[in-house]
């Protein structure tokens, strides 16, 4: 089944190509069916990138999908204003409105303190909404250490290098329905300065812990019922995103390293391969399917608040 997206976003040229399954408003419309609500807050800084992968895996499910995008007042770079004016809403413009899920992605604040970041207060209030107007929220990587942060008083630590690269990682609660399906071993993409403080987590009685690796540490936490989520690293991420940012970061000079089990043979010059692809679909489908479609009220006026 499709996600139903503009007709004109950005990513509906990507996607067509790729084969994803996409539906227009006006298609959508002719056929009796709900589809969910998917609210996205995107706050990284390429819009469209983000938009691109995130439909990419919502629509790659037997469900329809009606994606809507959220900003914050923040006015961003790297994005026309009129794609922003076109495609985004704010928060005054959903604030009465339920959605069946939501996913908040990362943002490259994470060595700020919270309380610095210029719409920190305006993301507590959309966390705090989502308590009530949204049923299940997938929180990602800075998203994630956000979510945690406001609604569990549990801070981020700063690590003593970036943590970069393809990392394994292993799920260590067997009965999670988040991932059914996945292999013993798996694999996950990074890119953060800062990690969770597992102290404060596992202290913490309304949190599972459900899949983390040696090296990158702890990856998926989940509440009981998955109203919330967290997710610490990028699986929406594509193959070259990595690719994008070291060279990125090695042009300007900044110091960083080889992304660890990236390129084949750490050889920058040669295509990095995509080994988390699969376990990206996996993650999102679980996600729509276990927590957000079988769970939501079919009236999204009569979700309970947490």
């Amino acid at each position: 089944m499709p996600v139903k997206i503009p007709a004109n976003l950005p990513a509906a040229k990507t996607l067509r190509e790729e084969n994803i399954f996409i539906m227009d408003e006006k298609r959508a419309e002719m056929q009796d069916i709900r589809p969910l609500h998917i609210l996205v807050l995107n706050l990284m800084p390429t819009k469209i990138v983000t938009e691109t992968q995130l439909a990419r895996l919502l629509g790659n499910t037997p469900l329809q999908i009606e994606m809507e995008l959220l900003t914050v007042h923040r006015t961003p770079k790297n994005t026309a204003k009129e794609h922003m004016i076109a495609f985004y809403k704010t928060f005054d413009d959903v604030k009465d409105s339920y959605y069946d899920g939501m996913v908040i992605t990362g943002a490259p604040v994470e060595q700020m303190a919270f309380e610095e970041v210029d719409y920190w207060q305006e993301l507590c209030r959309i966390m705090q909404w989502s308590r009530s107007h949204v049923y299940s929220t997938f929180h990602i990587c800075w998203g994630a250490q956000a979510g945690l942060y406001y609604h569990y008083g549990i801070e981020k630590l700063p690590l003593e290098k970036k943590l970069f690269g393809i990392f394994h990682h292993r799920v260590t609660h067997k009965g999670s329905i988040l991932f059914r399906g996945f292999d013993d071993v798996f694999f996950a993409p990074h890119s953060r300065h800062t990690t969770i403080n597992r102290a404060q987590l596992e202290k913490e009685p309304r949190l599972k812990i459900l899949a983390e690796s040696d090296e990158a540490g702890v990856y998926a936490i989940s509440t009981d019922g998955g109203r919330q989520i967290f997710i610490t690293g990028h699986a929406e991420y594509d193959p070259d995103t990595l690719a994008k940012e070291y060279f990125r970061d090695l042009e300007a000079g900044l110091p960083i390293e080889i992304p660890k089990n990236y390129f084949p043979g750490d050889d920058p010059t040669k295509t990095p391969l995509s080994t988390w692809r699969s376990g990206a679909n996996l993650l999102f489908s679980n996600w729509l399917n276990y927590f957000v479609y079988q769970s939501t009220p079919y009236r999204l006026d009569e979700i309970p608040s947490i």
